[in-house]
């Protein structure tokens, strides 16, 4: 049995180490889905005329991990009170979404975003998004596991703000 998850969290290239160590994952693809333009390329992404979002597509097996986990992981990577993309990388190509596949998935995804909200965790309000799953397009392969790729150039990328955060705000 395998199921999909869609989250978008600013980089994909740093969005796929921390799913991809979960035991239960069969699969992280990066790629980019919620926009209006066929089979779009890094580089149409990145004029942020496309409408899509950079993203990940987590295949998973729901007996060893379960949606809720991952949802729970998911927070952990962002920064949920930044509507405008995540850490050093802005514009609507890279903000917080959830993109769920069906209801089950919705209702998991709203009550974890309502329970983030009342923990107080952060003073100013989550704003990450629950979206219906759109086609979602795979990455050109130079994107595809890029921290194992280009381990100096994806530690650059870490610098930008999502280490600290994280540490400071989830750990």
């Amino acid at each position: 049995m395998e199921e999909t998850a869609i989250f978008a969290g600013g980089c994909f290239w740093c969005m796929v180490q921390p799913f991809e160590d979960q035991p239960g994952i069969k699969k992280v693809l990066s790629g980019y889905t919620g926009g209006h333009v066929a089979n779009p390329t890094y580089e149409q992404v990145s004029t942020h005329t496309t409408g899509h979002t950079e993203a990940v597509e987590i295949k998973f097996d729901p007996e060893k991990i379960s949606y809720k986990a991952l949802v729970e992981l998911y927070w952990q990577q962002t920064d949920p009170t930044d509507a405008m993309g995540q850490f050093q990388d802005r514009g609507d190509s890279y903000r917080p979404v959830i993109f769920v596949q069906n209801d089950e998935q919705r209702q998991i995804a709203e009550a974890s975003k309502q329970a983030l909200q009342e923990s107080e965790r952060f003073s100013d309000p989550i704003v990450t998004t629950i979206e219906d799953a759109k086609p979602f397009y795979v990455a050109e392969e130079e994107h595809q596991e890029f921290y194992k790729k280009n381990p100096a150039r994806y530690a650059i990328e870490e610098m930008g703000g999502r280490e600290k955060f994280i540490n400071e705000n989830w750990k």
